[in-house]
């Protein structure tokens, strides 16, 4: 028992999730067989990641400080729809701007309207001082009107055909959308190891006041890594449209509960300051697999909600359990029964 504390203290889940990955690989090469291992099922799960992954390093980074960000999918969603205005020739006339231009000032839309939705929530959160899931929860809702309001509930179809070729493209047989969020998982796991910001927010998210006597702005942490958020966001809204050819309000509402899932299980705490983007990876990809092998055996999308939710359950309890295990065992150490106190608190009344 000692021995899985140890591992799970010391980020042992990211090896059990490698070690959960095989064994659902090996229960599938036996059960799907060629079904699962084909080329075009192994491309279509690439694809299918891409966006959701997004989401789910976006997630992660609002947990990192103890937050959560419950419009992610409202914010693709409404950078995607603003971008899809350029692409569908409302804001620029298509006979006469080149593709390029027109794909480019829809990016730059996008991007733009990430970013304004993670201020906003930043600002909510830090200068206002709302608890983060109130916050997030609201602006879900905003987010969702405004698309409403600019759609009319309709969906907006892409009319430059060499966008949504981004979404089929592949290099070297994989999927560029994939590519695209592999870089993602790369720069951000590389800012929040080497770079100060990154540090910071582990900080912020394991012991606030401690950064604030540091020194640093954490309104300021605050309101960056939320704008973070919101980029990432619109990347994922980039894809979004690239795939579908449209976009629309109410796209990927599952994604939000999938997210969640695959943050927590990739060893996140909720109150922030743990976790890492290789663990986020590992777990991306456990739910990538189960998800394809729901789609081959026909499930139904509402039992995969099903699933999805005790499985968030299931993550959330023995997470707990485990995290209960190991503060009974630090106090145990620190304060043996009878010693009146720890060393550190002894030494300190004594001096």
């Amino acid at each position: 028992m000692q021995a899985i504390l140890d591992r799970f203290k010391g980020h042992g889940h990211v090896s059990v999730l490698a070690g959960a990955n095989i064994v659902v690989l090996v229960l599938l090469a036996i059960g799907l067989g060629s079904s699962f291992f084909s080329m075009n099922n192994m491309q279509s799960m690439m694809t299918q990641v891409a966006e959701f992954g997004l989401l789910a390093v976006a997630m992660s980074l609002a947990m990192l400080t103890g937050g959560i960000d419950l419009s992610i999918v409202a914010t693709a969603v409404l950078a995607g729809i603003v971008g899809a205005e350029f692409l569908t020739g409302k804001v620029v006339d298509l006979a006469t701007t080149p593709a390029p231009v027109v794909m480019a000032m829809a990016v730059a839309a996008m991007l733009i309207t990430g970013l304004l939705c993670g201020l906003f929530n930043g600002l909510l959160i830090a200068k206002a001082s709302i608890p983060p899931i109130l916050a997030t929860l609201a602006t879900s809702i905003f987010y969702t009107g405004v698309g409403t309001v600019m759609t009319g509930g309709a969906s907006v179809p892409v009319k430059v055909k060499e966008f949504f070729k981004l979404g089929t493209v592949t290099v070297a047989n994989i999927p560029m959308v994939f590519l695209i969020t592999v870089i993602a998982f790369v720069v951000v796991g590389m800012m929040l190891r080497w770079t100060r910001t990154g540090r910071r927010i582990y900080l912020y998210g394991e012991n606030a006041i401690a950064l604030r006597f540091s020194g640093a702005r954490h309104e300021r942490l605050v309101i960056l890594t939320y704008a973070i958020v919101g980029l990432i966001c619109a990347l994922a809204a980039m894809i979004m449209v690239s795939r579908t050819a449209s976009a629309r309000v109410g796209y990927g509402e599952a994604y939000l509960l999938q997210a969640i899932l695959v943050v927590v299980l990739a060893g996140f705490d909720p109150f922030g300051g743990r976790g890492r983007v290789s663990g986020l990876a590992l777990s991306l990809i456990l739910l990538q697999l189960l998800s394809s092998a729901f789609t081959i055996m026909r499930f139904g999308p509402y039992m995969k909600v099903f699933i999805w939710g005790a499985m968030l359950l299931a993550v959330m309890l023995v997470t707990r359990i485990m995290a209960g295990f190991m503060e009974r065992r630090e106090r145990a150490h620190v304060a043996p029964p009878g010693s009146g106190g720890s060393p550190a608190v002894v030494e300190a009344v004594s001096a």
